[in-house]
């Protein structure tokens, strides 16, 4: 008897069925019992643009390519790609390749998928760049861009094929099946049908998710033998670790800087940490606060947050301090510039500005999203306490944060972004572009920030197939961003799992942060 479908009802406390009964659990079946410090927000992979949501994309969907350990590019459902002409690239897909409703895998599949990221509010800004996907065959498809475009295989590694026979029409409600609604309740958003290595068959929202390993899933190479995954979120970081420790739980991530040493000496736990690439900052609301269209005002905040004693001290030496988007390796790191970390400066910046005397902000950040969040918030605003800015600072879980930071309901919010194409436009684009809802430009723009002349050079950037300038441009976009001082930037988070001794999760993690589960080996004790 097999699983072909998964429906979820979409509250708290519903759990799936299928078109068939699953069979009871055996004690043989291999089950992974999993940690992270939240779950995914919803179960429509389109609805939000974040870590949780493509970890869960991961599990459940297969990309046309994905990302490597050494970010190489890797064959999924595309088995193989050829650049046409300079705007023009033409995709085969794999052949044998079924939802987990039954229905087959086409070309179809990948241009209403594509479609459908056009229209997201998260994604439509990265995809911008495509102009059509069309299905030549039933197996092969071409992608067109406006331009020439250097990064379209990374864009690749973010389409995950949704089957659109089964997200087509309407639900019982009349709505359509394919909406996207954000933050709130649809047909997608509780309702799943991917091709990837696991189906969701429940899910009570906050408390426990249970995937099965999809029968026939189409990787019949891959090394995975774990059967059931049961994933408790545990936002309480000293709770999630001491459920690994106990053996209660078989793999957690994040762990905590405070426990690193502790999981590290552990005979019951292993440890992985890698350097990580999601900078950490703090966005000013110029919408909201006059004082901060003061260019002098941003830069005496930049000045007044000391990000080398946060990393230093909260973080226990697990972040490195950042003074701009780009990461060490990206082509628009400036390895020139300088954290700027000086009271004094900032005290006289808030002077010329006319705001010696300070004034009142509020602030908001997540409690259970970023390691120590609200922690670095509190230090944050301790820190701004010292050029008379009085904060008022709230944190909350991730799940209600999301909505107030789309809702921009602080004056300065924390945000923790990776760049989803491995590249620096990628953090103009959605961070600090001039926000354009039509486009999807600045999505993710809280501090409403605008640099028309920046966001031109970043679309040149874009099309500009002669790397060496193209990297030229993008630093000059972050030598901007600095001078303005467009953001509060704090760190790059570093990355750290720990799973028992006999779950091999080493192989399967990435500095994506995504890691695939659906190839993790789980060896007998």
């Amino acid at each position: 008897m097999t699983f072909k479908k998964t429906l979820l009802a979409g509250m708290i406390g519903a759990t799936v069925t299928g078109a068939t009964l699953l069979p009871s659990l055996a004690a043989a079946q291999t089950t992974l019992r999993m940690a992270y410090d939240a779950d995914p927000v919803s179960l429509d992979i389109h609805e939000q643009l974040s870590g949780g949501i493509l970890q869960l994309s991961h599990m459940t969907h297969d990309p046309l390519v994905r990302w490597t350990s050494d970010l190489d590019f890797e064959p999924r459902l595309a088995t193989g790609w050829e650049q046409v002409d300079d705007t023009t690239m033409r995709m085969t897909l794999r052949e044998g390749v079924e939802f987990h409703s039954g229905n087959a895998f086409t070309a179809d599949d990948v241009v209403w998928t594509v479609e459908r990221l056009k229209r997201s509010p998260d994604f439509k800004g990265i995809f911008t760049p495509v102009e059509s996907v069309t299905a030549i065959d039933e197996h092969t498809v071409e992608f067109k861009t406006g331009e020439p475009y250097p990064l379209l295989l990374n864009l690749a590694t973010y389409v995950f094929p949704m089957d659109s026979a089964f997200y087509s029409g309407t639900a019982e409600d009349g709505d359509p099946k394919d909406e996207i609604v954000k933050n709130g309740n649809s047909f997608a958003s509780s309702n799943l049908s991917g091709t990837g290595p696991f189906t969701v068959v429940e899910h009570q929202k906050g408390t426990r998710m249970e995937f099965e390993r999809n029968p026939d899933y189409w990787d019949e190479d891959s090394p995975g033998n774990v059967d059931r995954i049961v994933h408790t979120p545990i936002s309480e970081n000293a709770t999630r670790v001491a459920a690994l420790l106990s053996g209660d739980v078989d793999f957690i991530a994040p762990v905590p800087p405070n426990d690193l040493e502790r999981v590290r000496e552990s005979d019951d736990a292993e440890l992985v940490t890698m350097s990580g690439t999601r900078i950490i900052f703090f966005h000013m609301d110029q919408n909201r606060v006059d004082a901060f269209q003061d260019e002098r005002v941003r830069q005496a905040f930049a000045y007044a947050v000391n990000q080398d004693a946060i990393a230093d001290r909260l973080m226990k030496g697990f972040a490195t301090p950042a003074a701009q988007f780009s990461p060490k390796g990206y082509a628009g790191h400036i390895e020139s510039l300088e954290r700027r970390y000086d009271l004094e400066k900032a005290q006289e910046l808030m002077a010329e500005a006319g705001y010696a005397d300070g004034f009142e902000i509020t602030m908001m950040a997540p409690n259970n999203r970023y390691v120590n969040d609200a922690k670095i918030a509190q230090a944050v605003a301790t820190m701004l306490a010292r050029i008379n800015v009085d904060v008022d600072l709230k944190t909350m879980p991730k799940a209600q944060y999301w909505g107030e930071f789309d809702d921009r309901a602080a004056d300065m919010m924390m945000i923790g972004w990776h760049a989803d194409t491995e590249d620096s436009a990628n953090f103009h684009e959605y961070l600090t572009a001039c926000p354009d809802a039509d486009t999807g430009a600045g999505q993710y723009n809280a501090g409403n920030y605008c640099n028309p002349e920046l966001d031109k050079l970043v679309s040149e950037a874009n099309v500009e197939v002669d790397l060496e300038q193209r990297a030229e441009m993008l630093q000059q976009v972050e030598q901007t961003l600095y001078d303005e001082a467009a953001f509060v930037p704090l760190h790059w988070q570093d990355l750290a799992w720990a799973s028992a001794p006999n779950v091999d999760i080493e192989p399967v993690l990435n500095v994506m942060n995504f890691p695939y589960l659906g190839d993790l080996v789980i060896e007998e004790e």
